[in-house]
């Protein structure tokens, strides 16, 4: 059966305009993406019932009006900056590091009896901490040159992920710059001594262990494949590429929302 990427990009060649409506979590959320992004004829929205549902926490406590279908019928279209990484569009965060490979064995440990549901993401976290945190990377940020052992770089368009972090609080889906966060090799002690601050934030309180950057690309190299995040999506490469598609997303939002007045 073809994915819904593959459905949008069909039914859009068809249509003169076309309104997606992504019932479901963040992985449906990015399927709807891949296919609706560049497409002017298309606005995609989400109406989230899925068990993270972290891309709409960026409107903050006005998230729960993507639950009325009436307001999002009676809408209004704003562009919105896509992340290209490898090919494969993102509307919310990317990365590649620790938090990576937790992520993608989640659901392989979930599925081990006696272990299943949220236990599936304590497991995989603590054999990746006895596996090891940092890995060689290499990073080009607009000329700015990072080299060494790294935890993880994040690069953020939205501003909430993995069910419960948001590491850069002020990203915005609609203000055309992404923002990244590289987080330098650590220990498996300063690891759970700032991971609660990365988690939360508060990444300008530890300059020592990580850095923010503001751009419209980055290049992440290792001479080990790596696992990439992509909206709770997994890739695998040894080079990924982000780059900013600014304004490349109709997304459909419901009228009078204070997020866009407060800027």
């Amino acid at each position: 059966p073809m994915d819904a990427a593959e459905k949008i990009r069909r039914e859009a060649d068809l249509c003169g305009e076309l309104r997606v409506y992504a019932c479901g979590g963040d992985g449906t959320l990015n399927e709807c993406v891949c296919g609706a992004a560049g497409r002017e004829n298309v606005a995609l929205t989400h109406y989230p019932t899925g068990t993270g549902n972290d891309f709409v926490k960026v409107f903050g406590d006005e998230a729960g009006r993507f639950r009325d279908l009436a307001a999002l019928v009676d809408g209004e279209v704003r562009p919105f900056d896509v992340i290209d990484c490898n090919g494969r569009k993102s509307v919310n965060i990317c990365s590649v590091g620790i938090d990576a490979r937790i992520g993608c064995d989640v659901h392989k440990y979930s599925r081990i009896p006696l272990i299943g549901g949220a236990t599936g993401y304590v497991t995989s976290t603590a054999v990746h901490l006895i596996r090891g945190i940092k890995k060689p990377i290499r990073v080009n940020c607009g000329g700015a040159i990072y080299v060494g052992d790294m935890s993880l770089v994040c690069c953020c368009n939205g501003s909430h992920y993995g069910g419960g972090f948001n590491p850069i609080p002020e990203a915005r889906p609609d203000d055309g710059v992404l923002d990244f966060l590289v987080v330098k090799g650590v220990t498996r002690l300063e690891f759970v001594r700032i991971v609660g601050a990365y988690a939360k934030g508060r990444y300008a309180d530890y300059p020592h262990y990580i850095t923010h950057l503001r751009g419209d690309s980055m290049d992440v190299e290792s001479p080990d494949e790596m696992v990439v995040n992509v909206d709770g999506e997994a890739i695998y490469g040894k080079k990924v590429s982000f780059r900013l598609e600014k304004g490349a997303l109709n997304f459909l939002v419901p009228k009078g929302m204070r997020y866009f007045a407060q800027r």
